[in-house]
């Protein structure tokens, strides 16, 4: 003989379904809410090393070019003048003049967070 479930039971065991259901969701979205917070992490730091290149390279065309005479030689701290630098992590630029090389580098403050970004170049 086979015993009807009664309406309470039901709704009981529709519950510990849902419980159940609900954990397993969660414990699946878990690793993929981590795996995109590094994802940002990496695109961030990938724009950020982009963006220091863009502008120690354009620096770089213009101190090449003839106005890095203006600086004596030696280490020295250089103001860039593009607006992208505001998207950098603290961290500053330096131009070291010995002889006819120009040495323009940038230097995050923090460590990861960037890589520093280096270019050398004959005064023409």
């Amino acid at each position: 003989m086979v015993k009807k479930m009664t309406g309470r039971n039901e709704r009981g065991s529709l519950t510990a379904d849902l419980v159940v259901a609900m954990g397993l969701l969660a414990v699946g979205c878990l690793p993929l809410a981590f795996a995109f917070e590094q994802e940002i992490r990496t695109c961030r730091a990938h724009y950020q090393n982009v963006v220091a290149m863009e502008i120690v390279d354009g620096e770089m065309e213009i101190l090449a070019a003839g106005e890095g005479r203006a600086f004596p030689p030696g280490e020295q701290t250089y103001a860039v003048r593009a607006a992208a630098a505001k998207n950098l992590p603290p961290g500053h630029f330096t131009l070291t003049v010995r002889d006819q090389m120009l040495r323009l580098e940038w230097k995050p403050e923090k460590k990861h967070h960037g890589r520093p970004v280096v270019r050398e170049a004959k005064l023409k």
